[in-house]
């Protein structure tokens, strides 16, 4: 598995997760869904993704949460925020190191398109 085109989604919303599910795959990379941060987490292929797709709030862990953490890991993966609640301290938060985008949902499909091109590229 390449790391420039696995893309991995963590969203606690089972339809937002197989809704993205199918738009990546329809661009020819591999997905990996997680409904939680500790489930990403604890995958083995961490080292292995090209881009992180996550909600921004999910209980335990934060989508902000889990960037931070990856971040202090010195882990760098280009990251899209996306959510329901697009309040502006968060995004702030949220924008930092290598998060490239804050999505408000619904947001359009080929915006979530054109940062993810830019994140594997």
């Amino acid at each position: 598995m390449s790391s420039s085109s696995l893309v991995a989604v963590v969203d606690d919303d089972a339809a937002v997760r197989d809704s993205l599910d199918s738009l990546v795959r329809s661009l020819g990379f591999q997905v990996a869904v997680f409904s939680s941060a500790e489930e990403f987490l604890s995958t083995a292929e961490l080292n292995n993704v090209g881009c992180l797709i996550t909600d921004v709030q999910m209980p335990n862990m934060s989508g902000v949460e889990l960037h931070e953490y990856l971040t202090e890991k010195n882990i760098h993966i280009p990251t899209l925020f996306i959510t329901a609640f697009p309040e502006e301290t968060v995004r702030k938060r949220a924008m930092t190191g290598s998060a490239l985008c804050f999505l408000a949902k619904p947001f359009q499909a080929h915006v979530l398109i054109d940062h993810l091109s830019r994140a594997l590229s």
